[in-house]
């Protein structure tokens, strides 16, 4: 069966997962006295558990006869299974530890990395203000690195291992709640392997039972799916490099948090990295919305 991209469905889809993106500090910071990898782990288990319902829910008839069929698609999901866990353990450690200025740097690079990963492995052309953009932010992140005096090894492990997963999402041909409910599932011994090499956090879930802390940690489920869905049926509407540039939603939401929610100082100097960035967004956003004008105009006169 062909499918027909939509961009204004892969628009407001991105739009409203970014937004969700940006806003998880204020969910992680309620499970501060979880050790981040703790919190991953029940991460993993309470979205398999919430994928499966959603998938008893939601039919996709055919969906595992068609992964038997074509066996090397597990391995596609089991490899952005792998990225997407790594990413959300560096996230998580990195909002414990009050390291978020370098996870919004990273958020920041990550639409780089996804231009970069789109020309390369996907043979995506860009358009002459596309390019402009690209080079605003360029200019916008190598500034703040260099502000920071160091390589930023969260920042760049966030950008890359996200960048990946959309990559190989965006190939592999299985619908979003298929794909996600397999790459939590195949995670799954995985979590319970880390319990059973740690008797005494394990010991401890039973006393998590009717707490509010048990009640966080189970919602981890849905919020991690609810904004996953959204993004792996905005890569499949949107061409990638697209997508990329919707991805400065998160940091800048991040940035707000920190600034207004968090009371965390925003140096003057700040403004001008951050400049160069949202000049850049201003930049895309506008070609894009340009293009999309274009091509509905086109529509109506055939």
């Amino acid at each position: 069966m062909n499918f027909t991209p939509n961009p204004r469905r892969g628009y407001l889809l991105g739009l409203l997962a970014y937004s969700v993106w940006g806003m998880f500090p204020l969910y992680f910071k309620t499970l501060d006295g979880t050790p981040a990898d703790e919190v991953i782990v029940h991460r993993i288990l309470w979205s398999a558990l919430f994928s499966a319902g959603l998938l008893l829910l939601w039919r996709h008839r055919g969906w595992w006869q068609e992964l038997c069929d074509h066996p090397k698609r597990f391995i596609v999901l089991a490899a952005s299974g792998a990225l997407i866990a790594c990413n959300w353990l560096i996230y998580v450690w990195a909002v414990h530890h009050d390291r978020m200025v370098e996870a919004s740097l990273g958020y920041y690079i990550n639409p780089l990395v996804n231009v970069l990963l789109a020309m390369l492995f996907l043979r995506e052309r860009l358009r002459r203000l596309q390019w402009l953009a690209i080079a605003l932010a360029a200019i916008g992140v190598g500034l703040q690195i260099w502000s920071l005096g160091k390589m930023p090894w969260i920042s760049l492990a966030l950008a890359f291992s996200f960048g990946f997963y959309g990559l190989i999402r965006k190939q592999a041909p299985v619908a979003a709640l298929p794909g996600l409910t397999m790459e939590t599932w195949m995670l799954v011994p995985l979590a319970l392997g880390w319990l059973w090499l740690n008797p005494q956090a394990a010991s401890m879930q039973s006393e998590f039972w009717g707490s509010s802390a048990m009640f966080w940690l189970a919602a981890a489920g849905p919020v991690t799916l609810l904004p996953l869905l959204c993004f792996n049926e905005a890569a499949k509407n949107l061409p990638y490099a697209s997508l990329a540039f919707l991805q400065y939603i998160t940091p800048t939401v991040l940035l707000l948090l920190a600034v207004l929610f968090f009371k965390e100082p925003f140096a003057a100097s700040s403004l001008l990295f951050f400049g160069f960035i949202w000049a850049a967004l201003a930049l895309y956003s506008w070609d894009a919305w340009r293009v999309l004008k274009m091509g509905r105009r086109t529509l109506s006169e055939k």
